[in-house]
Parts: C-alpha cells; structure tokens; sequence
C-alpha cells in the first residue's frame, strides 16, 4: 500500500471489469484513447493555439493533477481507469462537493468505441456505487447528461435513478443553449435493489479519513 496516497490501493471488481484510481502511468494511455464526443469539463484550461486533439490531452492531464493536488475531506474527485483484460477500455469518475455536510456524491466516466452497448456502463456506474454507498455512507447520488445522450441516460434510469429537473446550458454540440437533465438515486433505493450483489471492494481500510470518516 503507498502509505502517502493510500487511495491508490482502491480496488473495484465486478464481473468481469476491474476499476482502480487512475496513475500519472495512465495518462497518455487515456488521453489517447479520448473519444471525440467526450466533453471535457470546461472549468479546465484551454489553449487556444494548440490543435485541438493535443489541447484535450493537455487538458486530462492537467485534470488529473488539479483532481488529486487539490483533494480536501469536503471537496474530492477520484477518476478510476476501467480495464477488461489488462487494457484500459474507459474511465469512471467519482466525485463529492461540501461532501461531509450533504453526502451526496456526482458521477461521471466514458468508455472507448468498440466497448459500447454491452452493459459495461452498467458495471462501472455499480462498482462506484458500491463504493459510495457501501463504504463511503453517501446518502444520494446524482448525475446529468444532455437531453439526447441517451447512452448514459439509459444507465441512470437502468440503476435506478429518477429524474429530478433538467436546465438550459451551453450546448456541447453547437452555439446557443441546450437541454441537461438531472437525475439522483437515494441511497434506500440503492439498497433496495441489491445491485451491489457481486461487486467487490478491496484495499478501503486506509482510504476512511481521506473521506473525513
């Protein structure tokens, strides 16, 4: 276990996934493999006289580093590399704002091309939610995704989420607004649903008061 960042010994598994805190290793394998229609977080800086593909591996790089070099109990992001036979296929991103006062955490991820539609966006959102459920005390998680990303809209509803309000924003695709919609599962409707059946969680002993518990 690295005693310094004892969350690097994080490990999910599910059937046939296995997810682990992203390494400073894996960032040009990720930011690589960035598929084109993956928005990045626009809070992130840009270079505008950089070409386009090497400003967004710039910008996952330096993601990474703000995720980690910032880290507070209240204020986390934890991006884990999500493999199918040794190779990194996507990522998966937990994420907790003022997160001791509202145990609430917000989930993100993308998986290459060629691994999509085959339930693997199921597995990876429930080995999170096993995480954040089962070992972090989360009380409600939430999510967002544009009206007409129907893939991880699918996810949401598939794991139980509910629909809880939509905004107008900044479109992802073109100028002018567009449609994001809202939705959260509580942590009774989780449990009820016994989708943490089995998932495995490994090496958490050490990672409690990162979480401030």
């Amino acid at each position: 276990m690295n005693r310094g960042w004892p969350l690097f010994g994080l490990r999910i598994s599910t059937s046939n996934l296995l997810l682990r805190p992203m390494t400073e290793r894996d960032l040009t394998e990720v930011a690589d493999n960035l598929p084109d229609d993956v928005t990045l977080d626009p809070s992130l800086r840009r270079f505008p006289t950089l070409p386009e593909p090497t400003a967004r591996r710039t910008a996952i790089h330096q993601g990474y580093w703000r995720a980690l070099g910032t880290w507070t109990t209240d204020e986390w992001q934890l991006p884990f590399v999500v493999i199918q036979d040794d190779v990194i296929i996507g990522v998966q991103t937990l994420e907790g704002t003022q997160f001791r006062a509202t145990r609430t955490i917000d989930s993100s991820s993308h998986l290459r091309a060629a691994f999509r539609g085959c339930g693997l966006g199921q597995q990876m959102r429930r080995g999170i939610l096993t995480l954040a459920f089962g070992y972090l005390a989360a009380e409600r998680a939430i999510t967002s995704a544009w009206h007409h990303n129907q893939a991880s809209l699918g996810v949401s509803r598939a794991l139980g989420y509910r629909r809880v309000g939509e905004t107008e924003e900044p479109s992802d695709t073109g100028s002018g607004l567009d449609t994001m919609v809202h939705l959260e599962l509580s942590r009774s409707a989780w449990l009820r649903s016994d989708l943490a059946r089995g998932i495995e969680v490994d090496g958490f002993a050490g990672c409690a008061p990162y979480f401030g518990l």
